[in-house]
């Protein structure tokens, strides 16, 4: 918690510094509270780097596409020249993701879990898939991580400005 808490305060630091006065001075504090109460509860100081990471990508501002992207690279293992992720670093994702939408109570269960790591799975004789499947069962919306791309279009359209007159 300690080094994650730093390392927040770096990132916002330098969010100030980008876009001033658009970043709240207590963003980093905000964020490592939300981070501790999703992946803290028992208080132990101790969060996975990982899980940390994976809902900083989550709730950042960037495509559906570079989320998913980084996901693959955070949770994927080495295989000669290629990265795969195997059926267990799947599972660690989704349960990982899931803690986001269980924080404001609308978590799923963790055969629900089992069932999307299955789906994604689905028709591959190998302990692991590659990147472009992993993309591909992303995109195709499975229901375990429904919430990411409604969030990211919900957030996409706060830009969108026009000038019809509404009556």
């Amino acid at each position: 918690v300690q080094q994650i808490s730093g390392m927040l305060m770096k990132l916002f630091q330098r969010a100030r510094l980008e876009k001033p006065g658009q970043v709240d001075p207590r963003a980093a504090e905000f964020t490592l509270s939300l981070l501790v109460a999703m992946y803290d509860r028992s208080g132990t100081g101790y969060i996975k780097t990982r899980s940390a990471a994976a809902a900083l990508i989550a709730l950042s501002g960037d495509t559906l596409q570079a989320k998913y992207r980084a996901f693959f690279q955070f949770y994927a293992v080495p295989d000669g020249n290629a990265a795969l992720i195997t059926r267990s670093a799947l599972r660690s994702l989704l349960t990982d993701l899931n803690q986001i939408p269980a924080i404001v109570g609308e978590g799923c269960t963790l055969s629900c879990v089992e069932m999307a790591t299955h789906s994604c799975f689905h028709g591959v004789l190998n302990s692991a898939i590659v990147e472009e499947k992993f993309l591909s069962w992303l995109r195709s919306e499975p229901t375990v991580l429904l919430w990411l791309p409604t969030c990211y279009r919900l957030s996409a359209t706060e830009m969108v400005s026009h000038q019809a007159r509404c009556r």
